[in-house]
This record gives C-alpha cells, structure tokens and sequence, in this order.
C-alpha cells in the first residue's frame, strides 16, 4: 500500500473548517496513551503524521482553536471551534503535522502501522474489540 497521502479532502464536523492534504506519510499510529483517549474521548487516537508543509486550508481556518498540554512535550490538539471537532496541528516542536484520520473523507489509502502506548488502553478496550458488530444501532 501507498504511503502516498493524494489531495485527500477533510472536515470537521460542522463543515466551516475544511482542508486538503497531500505528501509522504511518516507514520499512522493508534494512540492509546491516556492524553489520546481523554483528548478524543474515545479508546484511542488515530493519527497520520507528514510534514507541516502537507496541508493546505480551504474554509474556516479563522475557526480553529488550540490547545497546549502545558507539561507535555510534544501533545496539542486543534478543533473546531463550533463544532469541537479535532482537526490537524503542527506539533510543539513544528516538526510534524498531525492529521485526525478521522477528519478525512473516505479511505486515505494508508492504514495504521501500530498501537503506541498499548500498556495504557483503555481497561475495556479488548473486550470491545470483540463485541458483537452491528450496520446500525443494535
């Protein structure tokens, strides 16, 4: 598979922030760090990692709104600021720009590599993982 991210469209939920990227991916990691899982309030994050210049913001960027982990190193996150969707941010350092892979339209033609963190999941994410699958609500 392509590690190839080509013009792949985003959004936040609302719609008034959209964006579209393109470029080498250096990495897609499922986060399951405790900063991850209360930042996105679900059992892990996913996140593609390009470089900062792989972006290009079509609407809404006056909509943006970010946040700092004071002690951390390297966490942010960006959302929006109607909606509180998390959009993609330049990392602390600015080495790094880091895309929510789910703020993409469809599939982005790269997958995750690994679960980072894994010690830290969430207490009930296994047993998740083999719950029953439903197309809708069950």
């Amino acid at each position: 598979m392509s590690r190839q991210l080509k013009n792949i469209s985003g959004s936040c939920l609302c719609g008034e922030v959209t964006f579209v990227v393109s470029g080498e991916v250096s990495a897609f990691h499922l986060c399951h760090c405790t900063r991850c899982r209360r930042s996105t309030g679900s059992a892990h994050a996913s996140n593609i990692f390009t470089k900062p210049e792989n972006i290009a913001w079509l609407s809404g960027e006056d909509k943006i709104h970010r946040y700092e982990h004071p002690s951390a190193k390297t966490f942010a996150k960006q959302f929006c600021a109607q909606c509180g969707s998390g959009l993609p941010y330049i990392n602390r350092p600015g080495t790094a720009l880091v895309i929510p892979a789910g703020s993409l339209q469809g599939d982005p033609g790269v997958v995750p590599e690994d679960n980072i963190f894994w010690d830290s999941r969430a207490a009930w994410y296994d047993q998740g993982v083999k719950a029953v699958c439903c197309a809708e609500y069950c």
